[in-house]
């Protein structure tokens, strides 16, 4: 980077565009979901947007990974932050679980990286601690709407709520060790490396599922947006930032996701954005203030 105003304005502006863009994952299930089933959406998802990266590789000229041991580690991180963390909570969604759980239990992901991180040895300040916790609150504010309004395909089975902790699991171990062994290169050979590890777990599993895919306008918009959207730009832009973040920053974030789902929500399908919401939109994003504020002492 050259250090540039620019630089530095899209370097701050990475956070927010992430944000927005990950928020649509359960707008993209809202559409695609009833008409595929999860492990065959994916696995069209990962081979899509492999070729897509394949092709910007080509045309760019962008160098792959030069060591055995650094593809070994971005296909680990694949797996998991691809396969097991996404395959996880579309397959509990496609169990029957709701939006508004299924976002709280992934919504987990910041508390429980700042206890591995402390139980490691690594620092994380009285004041990060405070906003983990008021992040947490303001998440449960902010779904709560969705367990009171509660339907029959609503519902927390022992099975689904498993696939969603086996989600949580994925994406904190994905991003401690992305952080932890993979060398920065370049995101789009990353990426490439990554989906086609993800696409090799997860291709043998839509191959065992008896439902099919029926193409219609929704699931191809919701396909195409996955592929653009969520994978070239949100899983891009959450490689960047695990890189040039430290780990309880960067999933803190994530407190982010459902509150600016329910106003993606409310823009699309006209859902409700209640004073609840707002509060809790408020308070989420007070919490992630103080665990991303740069410490004075740094």
């Amino acid at each position: 980077m050259s250090g540039s105003p620019r630089d530095g304005a899209l370097l701050r502006a990475m956070p927010a565009v992430f944000v927005l863009i990950w928020s649509t994952g359960f707008i993209v299930a809202r559409y695609g979901m009833p008409h595929a089933p999860p492990m065959k959406f994916l696995a069209v998802r990962y081979a899509l947007s492999f070729l897509c990266f394949l092709l910007w590789i080509r045309v760019s000229g962008v160098r792959w990974p030069q060591s055995r041991g650094q593809w070994g580690h971005l296909a680990v991180t694949g797996v998991l932050m691809h396969a097991v963390y996404l395959g996880g909570v579309w397959a509990a969604v496609k169990a029957g679980m709701g939006a508004g759980l299924s976002s709280l239990i992934v919504g987990l992901q910041p508390v429980l990286t700042a206890v591995w991180l402390s139980a490691s040895g690594s620092s994380v300040t009285r004041r990060q601690w405070l906003g983990l916790s008021l992040g947490l609150a303001g998440l449960v504010l902010v779904v709560s709407r969705k367990f009171a309004q509660g339907s029959a395909g609503d519902t927390a089975t022992a099975f689904n709520v498993a696939l969603a902790v086996l989600a949580l699991l994925a994406i904190t171990i994905g991003t401690l060790y992305q952080k932890r062994f993979v060398q920065p290169c370049d995101v789009r050979s990353a990426n490439a490396v990554q989906l086609l590890a993800a696409l090799a777990v997860t291709l043998p599993l839509a191959l065992l599922e008896s439902e099919t895919m029926r193409w219609n306008t929704e699931l191809a918009g919701a396909m195409a947006w996955s592929v653009l959207g969520l994978t070239l730009g949100g899983s891009s832009l959450l490689y960047l930032l695990i890189q040039r973040g430290a780990a309880a920053s960067v999933t803190s974030l994530m407190y982010l996701v459902p509150p600016t789902t329910a106003l993606v929500a409310w823009v699309l399908f006209s859902e409700p954005v209640t004073a609840v919401t707002l509060a809790g939109t408020a308070l989420t994003a007070f919490g992630v203030s103080l665990v991303v504020r740069p410490s004075k002492s740094a």
